[in-house]
């Protein structure tokens, strides 16, 4: 008897054996149950993770000579022949090679006979998004409105690609990404079932690779059962894959977390000799990143696999929150541009050492007397924060703020840069106008359109700033409706309006422009002018 993949040997045969997709296998077994049927259903979803397995078994539970139900014998002539691919009634088509209008229409000129032998007849189309403009407008109308024994069952990868009067006539389902750990679980499962040995952390390294296809995953283990020979070990898994053992990657994140450049060089030199996968390499480090990053917030990092959660609790306290992120973002655009380096070592080496080199620290964090074996001698010192915006008044007032500071009826404008505010204070700040100073008072005044801005808190924040800044006990009163002048905001806005309408009237007055406005008739478009801010070196 010739050899079955696993694949194919192992697909589930009803909703109890398939693995994942709870939330599909729920409503359709309701469905089933309480006989409130759609006449079409869509399934999407990467590759390998059930659309046309739970098709199948859908077309069983619809056709079982049992009845109707959700759990469909296997036993009888139509689920044996639906298992078998030999069902008359099941007609399976391959939209990727049927794309032509033809073909739909031959396809759909039987619809409005009975079922030859089941109690519908149901059609599977796979990749359904690959059927031609005129295509869908062929199955549009059957789709709409089928005979009573018929069902569409439609499957696709790329379900942005359906037009939408093909979407609203279905009942939907997204099947998700299984994650490595029901892979993994499923592996072991199989393997104990074939009485094949192996490692826990070699099936979890099949499960990662198989990129939350259970399919891939499969076809995987086929290919590990014949490389490895007899027990699937991890490290045969990594040779077979071209990944990089566990450790490996343990060990760069530790280089990192050192600062060790050298360390660094070599592992990647050890690294190389296994003919490893660099762009894998590269996801594991950001994949682990990711959850060290999770685990700085909120403590606890669920993973997904068998990887020792103790050793992202090291890494998050070895490493800065600044430093994760900043290792990931290059990690990934690494992995991005790995093919224009002049190899993958080298672009591998290369995205290591760039996390090093522009990693922030403070002058104090920089040993003295670093040896070369490590950057942390050169790195550069932590690049200064770009400061914030400020309007055109708080530029001339951008000094620290002084104490003491005797009481001088003020321009509010210049007083607001001084104070140091941020946030929703500084908006409220530069939106109010200073009225008049009373006893220890200072009154405010706010246009009614800006009134949600106003709340205790931000006015006390703001009384205890000027307090702060004048050196006594101040208090603010802000009253809504009063207006005694341009506030900040209408004073930047008013300059801007100004700026733009004297860079227009240059533009007008250019002789070039007038050229070619007297040329062909040309036009100035005062919408498409942009002020640029000059440089500080200018």
């Amino acid at each position: 008897m010739s050899y079955l993949v696993l694949a194919r040997k192992w697909r589930p045969k009803d909703f109890a054996d398939t693995v994942g997709q709870e939330h599909v296998l729920q409503a359709l077994i309701n469905a089933l149950d309480s006989g409130r049927l759609h006449h079409a259903y869509l399934f999407s979803g990467t590759r390998g993770v059930g659309k046309t397995t739970i098709a199948r078994i859908l077309a069983k539970a619809l056709n079982c000579e049992k009845g109707v139900t959700a759990e469909p014998c296997g036993e009888c002539s139509a689920c044996v022949e639906i298992d078998e691919g030999r069902f008359v009634d099941l007609i399976e088509v391959d939209a990727a090679s049927k794309t032509k209008v033809d073909d739909t229409r031959d396809l759909l000129d039987n619809v409005q006979y009975a079922p030859a032998r089941g109690r519908y007849k149901v059609y599977l189309i796979d990749e359904v998004h690959m059927l031609s403009k005129s295509s869908f407008n062929a199955l549009l109308k059957t789709l709409e409105e089928p005979p009573p024994h018929v069902k569409f069952l439609l499957a696709t990868t790329d379900p942005q690609k359906l037009p939408v009067t093909v979407l609203s006539r279905c009942l939907q389902f997204n099947l998700k990404r299984m994650t490595p750990r029901l892979i993994s679980e499923r592996l072991e499962y199989i393997c104990d079932a074939e009485s094949i040995e192996s490692e826990a952390k070699a099936l979890a390294t099949i499960a990662r690779a198989a990129d939350g296809s259970m399919r891939d995953a499969l076809s995987l283990l086929d290919q590990a059962i014949a490389f490895c020979g007899g027990k699937i070990e991890e490290s045969l898994v990594a040779k077979m894959l071209g990944t990089i053992d566990r450790d490996h990657v343990v060990r760069l994140l530790r280089l990192l977390a050192d600062n060790d450049a050298r360390g660094i060089v070599d592992a990647i030199r050890e690294i190389d000799e296994q003919f490893p996968n660099y762009s894998r390499m590269l996801e594991d480090l950001a994949r682990d990143l990711q959850r060290i990053a999770v685990f700085q917030i909120v403590g606890t990092c669920d993973s997904e696999d068998d990887l020792n959660e103790q050793e992202y609790a090291e890494f998050s306290e070895a490493l800065s929150a600044a430093d994760v992120q900043l290792f990931y973002q290059i990690a990934v655009m690494g992995r991005r541009d790995l093919h224009l380096a002049p190899d993958p070592r080298s672009g591998a080496e290369m995205t290591l050492l760039r996390m090093l080199a522009f990693r922030p620290v403070d002058a104090a964090d920089v040993p003295a007397g670093s040896g070369s074996g490590t950057a942390s001698a050169t790195r550069p010192k932590k690049v200064a924060q770009a400061e914030p915006s400020f309007t055109a008044a708080e530029s001339k007032a951008r000094e620290p703020v002084q104490q003491a500071q005797a009481w001088v009826e003020p321009d509010w404008s210049t007083l607001v840069a001084t104070l140091g505010l941020s946030g929703a204070v500084r908006l409220l700040a530069i939106n109010c106008v200073f009225l008049r100073r009373a006893d220890t008072t200072i009154h405010l005044g706010l246009d009614t359109r800006s009134e949600s801005l106003l709340t205790k808190q931000r006015k006390d924040s703001l009384a205890e700033r000027l307090s702060a800044h004048f050196g006594e006990s101040l208090q603010v009163d802000i009253e809504l409706g009063a207006d005694a002048g341009e506030t900040p905001v209408q004073e930047e806005t008013r300059m801007a309006d100004e700026r733009m309408e004297a860079a227009r009237q240059t533009l007008e007055a250019d002789p070039n422009v007038q050229a070619l406005k007297n040329m062909f008739g040309a036009e100035l478009k005062a919408d498409s002018i942009e002020l640029i801010k000059p440089s500080q070196s200018d």
